[in-house]
């Protein structure tokens, strides 16, 4: 009797479906919408970015080479080696799912603090992997890391461990002696640092690759840098294990345009500069004008977003995201967490937008 070609599926892939981000189709499908909900950055690609863009389109007939430049500009930036530290996707997200591939076979683990980004579990799942979730500790008015609790879930199948620092949607840090703690696991330790150039390279726990041979530190230019769109990701780790990450890489997965445009803003220092400036200045003034709102909590951010729980008004997050889109605004909405439906998320956007929101959500809680 002939199958179906369902029946042909791998059975943990079976029941997956493609991921879709509504929110950002909701802001394509209407651009007059103000996207704030995405971890965005509000400006366009600096001059020298536009440059190479144009230089290298001109050339997007031939393949690209293996990206040495860049990763040779990355590993010297971070005080590694050499290229043979870096390794390069198209996003994070790809960084994310070649090491995924590495280490995971069916029913193996994989470690995360939660709330945390989405792709882990989505890369988990797709190779069959068990996702174990562990909870921050929301106390005193603050998502706060519990690094005792991680090594507790640990288990013989444990084969990845990712921490998000700072985290998303939090914002915060988790302490350094915590890190120190899990690496010495010796388990796979991934350190998401997709937003570290907000609080500067100094927070990064890159130095560590060095010492350990197990962590692994993933990185953006989607961020601070600009370039969510362009999509570049990398990876800095020991020279052996990228090495072997690496065989999982498709060949010439990021192209010649990204490539060359992410180097172009990786060197533009004053450009990063003043992005971050921006940033953490207006940071600080969504969170002192949202600050005012009695028995809202507002979640200290070292980011380019910001989380709220409203729930102490006795109005609930998605309710505030449902007015805001009516005045013009996407915010993003958040899973309920800890019991309580208050809860919400922010990314800034331009100083106007940014007051329009504050504007906005004021006139809510009012």
């Amino acid at each position: 009797m002939t199958k179906e070609v369902q029946e042909y599926f791998v059975p943990w892939f079976k029941g997956i479906s493609m991921y879709v981000s509504e929110h950002i189709e909701l802001a394509w499908r209407e651009p007059k919408l103000h996207r704030m909900m995405s971890n965005e950055n509000p400006h366009e690609p600096s001059a020298k970015v536009m440059e190479a863009i144009q230089n290298f389109g001109k050339k997007a007939n031939r393949y690209p080479d293996q990206g040495l430049a860049v990763r040779s500009k990355l590993a010297e930036i971070n005080g590694l080696d050499g290229p043979e530290n870096v390794i390069i996707g198209n996003g994070s997200s790809e960084v994310f799912d070649m090491i995924f591939r590495s280490f995971l076979e069916v029913g193996d683990e994989v470690i995360q603090h939660t709330p945390c980004f989405g792709i882990y579990k989505l890369r988990c799942n797709i190779v069959g992997g068990k996702l174990i979730s562990v909870p921050m500790i929301y106390e005193d008015a603050t998502l706060k890391f519990d690094a005792d609790a991680i090594l507790a879930a640990i288990t013989e199948k444990t084969k990845i461990i990712v921490v998000a620092n700072p985290n998303n949607p939090s914002g915060n840090f988790m302490p350094k002696e915590d890190f120190i703690k899990i690496a010495e696991t010796g388990i796979p330790f991934i350190i998401d640092e997709a937003y570290i150039e907000f609080a500067g390279l100094e927070m990064s726990h890159v130095g560590m690759v060095k010492k350990y041979k197990n962590v692994l530190i993933t990185r953006t230019l989607s961020k601070a840098y600009g370039l969510a769109g362009m999509r570049f990701g990398y990876a800095l780790g020991n020279e052996e294990v990228i090495g072997q990450i690496s065989a999982a890489l498709l060949p010439w997965n990021v192209g010649i345009i990204p490539m060359w445009a992410a180097l172009a803003a990786i060197e533009d220092v004053e450009g990063l500069a003043e992005r971050v400036e921006f940033n953490n200045r207006e940071v600080e003034y969504v969170e002192s004008s949202l600050s005012v709102i009695p028995c809202f909590t507002v979640f200290q951010s070292a980011s380019n977003y910001i989380l709220f729980d409203g729930t102490g008004t006795e109005k609930t997050g998605d309710d505030l995201v449902a007015f805001v889109q009516k005045k013009g605004i996407i915010l993003r909405e958040q899973s309920h967490m800890y019991g309580f439906d208050g809860w919400f998320r922010l990314t800034l956007g331009s100083k106007e937008e940014n007051r329009m929101a504050v504007e906005t959500i004021l006139e809510f809680y009012a």
